[in-house]
């Protein structure tokens, strides 16, 4: 199976994970599902065809047997975690996690960018790992070709209770966490624990864009509970903002929270839905003015089928001048 990537963002796709289940609108044309259903014994049954189209089966599997395909691969790349599945799904368990942050970290010389749709399942991991490794003495990695030792030698020595690489190592400066935002039901829902977990770069995936999307609220950075605290609202900016004068006493150390780039993208393949070129605009002046990069990926089927231009509306000499927009964070630079 190629490692090698069409998406725009990405120069490979790592997945030691496959498998999910739908959990919103965004999923309802999931091309990893359609894709899953067509070689179903390549991914392990976890989707089949039925009479209403492609469908998960509710089956996660786990791929040791990949954990090391990082580390053999020299030059530097961007890598796509799990884009057959979500890394952050329940049926993968903490310890497994465990195995491929380690990966990641060993493997310094790749960028890795973690899309989830269950960022509370992240914050809750992210901000449970030290605690759970300080009570655990030995975690569970079984047999991992190749890098076994060096994986266990990490987990014990960099997740371990009071040693200086948890300071030096966390959050891993080459992991890119960002959640999936397909409308603005999604971006109330998701933002705010993207914002409390500890990541080097934040990212949002607005893709398929179903609608237009208000990325400036303020109340972003808070959970509901938390809406009447007025006066925590000026530093919890999704895009932008400032460090708070009087911080609270669990606000991270490591940055202010906000999100540091933004891709879009419009629907594509069977019963795709439409990506009107206005909510790409609006995203686009929303970024302009918060400093953020912006990198739109493709403008989707219907565009596309409009327009004369490719399947996926992904070649820009077909788009509006105005959207030819394909900008990187400065991590990525």
């Amino acid at each position: 199976m190629s490692d090698r990537t069409r998406i725009e963002w990405a120069d490979a796709t790592w997945n030691p994970v496959v498998g999910c289940t739908r959990v919103s609108e965004g999923c309802r044309n999931c091309y990893a599902e359609r894709f899953a259903a067509r070689f179903p014994e390549r991914f392990g049954g976890t989707s089949r065809m039925t009479p209403a189209g492609p469908r998960w089966t509710g089956q996660v599997v786990l791929r040791p047997e990949v954990l090391e395909q990082p580390l053999r691969w020299r030059k530097p790349r961007r890598i796509f975690v799990c884009s057959m599945s979500d890394l952050f799904h329940p049926g993968v368990p903490d310890e497994f996690i465990d195995r491929v942050f380690a990966v990641m970290a060993l493997a310094e010389r790749h960028t890795f960018l973690v899309l989830t749709k269950r960022p509370e399942r992240m914050l809750a991991y992210l901000t449970n790992l030290r605690r759970r490794a300080a009570n655990t003495p030995a975690l569970p990695i079984r047999s991992v070709p190749y890098e076994d030792g060096r994986i266990c030698e990490f987990l014990r020595n960099a997740l371990g209770p009071g040693t200086p690489a948890i300071d030096r190592k966390w959050p891993l400066s080459n992991v890119w966490l960002g959640i999936s935002v397909e409308n603005q039901k999604a971006a109330y829902e998701r933002i705010p624990y993207l914002l409390q977990a500890p990541a080097a770069v934040r990212f949002l995936s607005c893709e398929p864009l179903l609608g237009p999307l208000d990325l400036r609220n303020p109340y972003y950075g808070l959970f509901p509970e938390q809406w009447s605290n007025a006066a925590a609202i000026d530093c919890h900016l999704a895009m932008g903002g400032s460090e708070p004068d009087d911080p609270p006493p669990d606000y991270p150390p490591y940055e202010t929270p906000k999100i540091k780039w933004v891709i879009v993208g419009g629907e594509s393949g069977p019963g795709a839905r439409p990506m009107h070129p206005d909510w790409v605009r609006s995203i686009r002046d929303q970024c302009l003015e918060a400093g953020v990069p912006l990198f739109v990926k493709q403008m989707g089927s219907v565009w596309a089928k409009e327009h004369g231009a490719d399947a996926r509306g992904a070649d820009w000499d077909y788009w509006p001048v105005d959207l030819r927009v394909r900008e990187w964070p400065a991590a990525a630079r």
